[in-house]
């Protein structure tokens, strides 16, 4: 493998982890639910997007050029599942503040 490719690896999995522990971070953190949603489907998708790429990139240069699948096909169900399941959170829990306490804020 070149020389810039490995760094490119390797940027990929440096960012990809920064945006993890970013994510895991404002999990933890935040104060309620809505809030806390943001950390793990913004960053942690962000980040986890950049080791598969990183992934995808090394073990398509070790295969001779020919595209690694598995991690496309894992990139693109994650990008897919994680923004519905936000969404899906965030309806059922504004749902639920609405029914306990009467009226929504919004």
């Amino acid at each position: 493998m070149s020389p810039a490719l490995e760094s490119l690896v390797a940027l990929l999995i440096v960012l990809g982890a920064l945006f993890i522990l970013l994510g895991s971070i404002g999990l933890a953190r935040l104060p309620d639910l809505l809030n806390r949603l943001h950390g793990p489907t913004k960053a942690t998708t962000m980040g986890v997007g950049a080791m598969l790429l990183a992934s995808t990139i090394f073990f398509s240069n070790r295969a001779g050029g020919r595209v690694s699948l598995h991690e496309v096909a894992i990139l693109l169900f994650l990008f897919i599942t994680a923004p519905v399941t936000a969404h899906l959170l965030a309806k059922a829990a504004l749902h639920r503040k609405k029914t306990k306490g009467g009226a929504s804020d919004g």
